[in-house]
């Protein structure tokens, strides 16, 4: 129960911090920067295992060490740069 509570959470500041990189932080609210840090988590797991091979095993193993943390944080980034080009037609 509380790793789920701690992954929600970690994943909403993982949300928030990409939409301060992409400027998006002012029409987002707590909501959509969990869903943001959740989806690009796995966005940015499945992208690291396509280009690192097995490398996703490692990060399956420790849950929230650093290069799980960035992972998911570019996988963030990167939902985010797609929201922007659908939205706004541009990526910033």
């Amino acid at each position: 129960m509380w790793g789920w509570i701690i992954a929600l959470a970690v994943g909403g500041v993982i949300g928030w911090l990409a939409s301060l990189v992409m400027n998006r932080d002012a029409s987002m609210g707590i909501f959509w920067n969990i869903v943001v840090g959740c989806i690009g988590s796995i966005l940015g797991r499945f992208a690291y295992g396509l280009v690192a091979g097995g490398a996703s095993e490692r990060l399956r193993d420790n849950a929230f060490n650093v290069e799980t943390l960035l992972v998911a944080f570019g996988g963030a980034i990167v939902l985010l740069a797609i929201m922007n080009l659908i939205q706004r037609g541009r990526v910033r």
